[in-house]
């Protein structure tokens, strides 16, 4: 399993090992119906909320949409009052036009999203190469889903603030990719799922503010997508 990874402070490691259990306990509890004919759902890149006990009971869209989970095992245990990101398969049953949505959820597992740390907060900068299968701007996250050529290693990922720019009263926010392969064999196609948190820049950016995503791809190398606060 892909982890993040933090730089060299207690703090951080701690935050990487509860990231890596939960992980596994999403992907253990929660996703046990690989033989399942599902009905019609969504597989989205979404919120999933936790109520005082640490169970989840919202999925909540990039568009703001909040569904009500209905009640099932396998999603008690977490941390409580707690926002994960997550990819949820989920089906509505009840229309999304209704005060009160209720949704049933069938598969869910975290996803990459820590918190973009300045470049001295890295022992190293690692920027191994990527296939992008889909970036895009949701909400508060810049979303990200990625190929990534793997065979036993475990991969490390994280976002680097590069610097904030100001000119002439117009702000860019420069992000870069951190990945480090741990010297793994490129040997099958991996998807990996990320989200940049845009909300941490809440009251820094403001709207129409640019943000330039770096990023080294297998084909490219290194590269950039531009998107919009």
């Amino acid at each position: 399993m892909d982890v993040t990874v933090h730089p060299e402070k207690e703090n951080n490691k701690h935050e990487e090992s509860r990231y890596f259990i939960f992980s596994n306990l999403f992907a253990s509890r929660a996703c046990g119906e690989d033989d399942y004919v599902y009905p019609n759902v969504l597989t989205d890149m979404i919120d999933l909320k936790t109520d005082h006990t640490g169970t989840g009971r919202y999925l909540i869209t990039d568009e703001g949409t909040e569904w009500r989970i209905q009640s099932r095992t396998g999603l008690d245990g977490l941390a409580p009052d707690t926002t994960y990101r997550t990819v949820t398969m989920y089906a509505p049953l009840t229309d999304s036009e209704e005060a009160e949505k209720e949704a049933m959820l069938y598969n869910t597992q975290l996803v990459i999203s820590p918190v973009p740390l300045s470049e001295s907060k890295f022992k190293e900068i690692k920027t191994d190469p990527v296939a992008i299968q889909s970036i895009w701007r949701g909400g508060n996250y810049l979303n990200l889903i990625l190929q990534v050529k793997v065979k036993d290693q475990k991969h490390g990922y994280h976002f680097i603030e590069n610097k904030l720019e100001n000119k002439d009263g117009e702000q860019t926010l420069y992000l870069t990719l951190y990945h480090d392969r741990n010297n793994d064999i490129e040997g099958f196609n991996r998807k990996v799922y990320l989200s940049v948190p845009l909300w941490a820049y809440a009251g820094k950016l403001h709207k129409g503010d640019k943000i330039v995503f770096n990023i080294r791809t297998y084909k490219e190398g290194m590269t950039s997508r531009i998107f919009y606060f």
